[in-house]
């Protein structure tokens, strides 16, 4: 058993590094700013989905414990390597109601978010193919992680959403030392507690290219739960930041309202 999991964490490095590696040639040889965007996005989501798939062999085979000490990491790799990319559609769509990036640039990197989260499937079936772990597995043949209903599912990703971008938000503007970890552990914790009814993805392109083709849910359960409910709880966010930001930074805001007037 301990090979399995030495033969995961080294399928999961392979990755991580190879999409590095895609990452410098894309930044050196990629000038256009919206073309590098979306080469970024796509390879930070094949990354991401890629490494999941693998993390769902380490929780069969080892539990939901070690599941998260690994993600936790990878967590702390992610925040520290893909620079402006997050594969996660909502944080786009966050910036266009920020009024950053257009509405059709937004939908673009989305599309090759969702391209890179499909785009793996074949990479992952001949890893596992290679029969590292204890069990013959499928891409192809999955169960679905919802133990709930469609609605307590779609509240329960809202809900986890909303919490991850008010916290990702509060750490970056205060800037504390270990701000980047305290983020991740408190996501990671999150994934945990939901673990047992949604699957805690949090991530409509993680959730659809792990689990939209899985036994358990029909395509508009899957919707409902891991788009609509993840991106309300992201929309949430964006709407009530501005009160939580009010309460715990009262001078800042206070700056910042003056210098709209202005």
């Amino acid at each position: 058993m301990a090979g399995s999991l030495i033969a995961s964490c080294l399928l999961i490095a392979a990755c991580c590094l190879f999409s590095q590696l895609v990452r410098v040639i894309i930044n050196k040889k990629v000038s256009t700013p919206l073309s590098k965007l979306l080469c970024l996005e796509f390879v930070a989501s094949a990354e991401l989905c890629a490494a999941c798939f693998e993390l769902i062999v380490v929780a069969d085979d080892y539990g939901i414990w070690m599941y998260a000490v690994i993600l936790f990491l990878l967590t702390l790799w992610w925040a520290t390597h893909w620079g402006d990319a997050s594969a996660c559609p909502y944080i786009h769509l966050e910036a266009y109601l920020d009024g950053s990036i257009s509405f059709s640039q937004a939908f673009l990197v989305s599309l090759a978010e969702i391209a890179g989260g499909l785009a793996i499937y074949r990479y992952v079936q001949y890893t596992w193919d290679l029969q590292l772990s204890v069990h013959n597995r499928s891409v192809w043949d999955c169960d679905a992680d919802l133990h709930v209903s469609a609605f307590h599912g779609a509240l329960v990703e809202g809900v986890a959403t909303f919490l991850c971008r008010i916290v990702s938000r509060t750490i970056a503007e205060l800037e504390p030392r270990f701000g980047t970890a305290l983020d991740a552990f408190i996501g990671t914790s999150l994934v945990v507690a939901a673990c047992d009814y949604s699957g805690g993805y949090f991530n409509p392109v993680l959730a659809t290219s792990l689990k939209l083709n899985c036994r358990g849910h029909t395509f508009a359960e899957h919707f409902i739960v891991y788009w609509i409910g993840s991106i309300a709880g992201s929309f949430l966010s964006w709407w009530t930041y501005p009160v939580v930001q009010g309460s715990l930074f009262p001078i800042q805001s206070m700056d910042k309202n003056i210098n709209s007037i202005q």
